[in-house]
């Protein structure tokens, strides 16, 4: 259950900073944790990324200054007012980037940065199907493999959905509540080839057809599962399918190295400030509002980016 409760804010400790948080990003990893999926002690607050200004600095923090705009995300606790958070986690916003883009962005930015740098390195002429391409980090997957020279085949459902991707440039979008055959349409799109690789965040509903839409030694990027958790399955299909593939990669693992995520947070931001990362707001809520927000974000009527705001 969630419920909005007051409590003193914490006083920072050696290597931690207390933020007054200006927005709260909404994400499935929330929720993952809240059902038990993602384990975590009970109770617990809400919230995995924010942004605001810091207000208080502990001790062996160097760097970090009050009244600094930061970010942050993969940090549990983050949906209050004020929270202490540590340092290592934090990463400057600029002065070019609202505190509000940076709570929608931090996360599934960096996600969607590790996934097309690392996971898969898109590179010009790489095809590329994105799933859930109205959703937070299906937006920026297919703004960035653009960016890159890619060639995007994404899915979304319903018409509305579908023109919202269209209006970020991409000529093949394919409304998956109207096709029996989800894997065919995609391969008719690529002349029966095959994408290069399939990025899926839907999880159940979709695994079947990413895999099917590869080429050979194509490769299923699984980093999510709105629709639930995947099946066991045979891993002989990865060899019948034509020796793909297969990934379950985690934005935590990513951004552990404090180099490593400055370095993803700046490409972040940059592409934000230089205007060639657009980022929507698809909904505010204040904290008394949680749980509607996560209804709204669960039943993946959704589009772009739910933040959480204090008042």
């Amino acid at each position: 259950m969630l419920a909005v409760e007051e409590r003193d804010a914490a006083s920072p400790a050696a290597g931690e900073v207390l933020v007054e948080v200006e927005a709260v990003g909404v994400n499935f990893i929330d929720v993952y944790q809240r059902i038990g999926a993602y384990p975590i002690p009970t109770p617990f607050v809400n919230g995995n990324e924010a942004a605001g200004r810091v207000v208080g600095v502990g001790p062996d923090v160097p760097g970090l200054g009050v009244g600094d705009r930061v970010a942050w995300a993969m940090v549990p606790g983050s949906g209050a007012r004020f929270t202490v958070v540590p340092a290592r986690r934090v990463v400057p916003v600029p002065d070019t980037v609202p505190l509000e883009v940076a709570a929608a962005v931090t996360l599934q930015g960096l996600t969607a940065q590790f996934l097309t740098t690392d996971t898969h390195a898109v590179t010009p002429g790489t095809v590329a199907l994105v799933h859930a391409a109205a959703g937070g980090v299906g937006q920026l997957l297919v703004q960035m493999i653009r960016a890159k020279g890619g060639r995007v085949i994404a899915t979304a459902g319903g018409p509305e959905k579908c023109a919202m991707v269209a209006r970020l440039g991409v000529d093949d979008v394919i409304d998956y509540s109207a096709v029996d055959d989800l894997a065919a349409e995609v391969r008719g799109r690529t002349g029966g080839r095959g994408v290069d690789v399939a990025y899926d965040g839907v999880g159940r509903a979709t695994f079947d057809a990413s895999l099917d839409s590869l080429r050979p030694r194509g490769l299923l990027v699984l980093f999510g599962a709105a629709s639930g958790p995947v099946p066991p399955f045979e891993i002989q299909r990865l060899n019948w399918g034509g020796s793909l593939f297969l990934t379950r990669p985690s934005l935590i693992h990513h951004i552990e190295d404090r180099v490593e995520l400055d370095a993803r947070a700046a490409d972040v931001f940059d592409q934000v400030a230089a205007g060639t990362l657009h980022i929507e707001v698809g909904g505010r809520y204040t904290f008394a509002e949680a749980a509607a927000a996560y209804r709204a974000l669960e039943s993946r009527q959704t589009h772009g980016k739910l933040l959480l705001t204090p008042s």
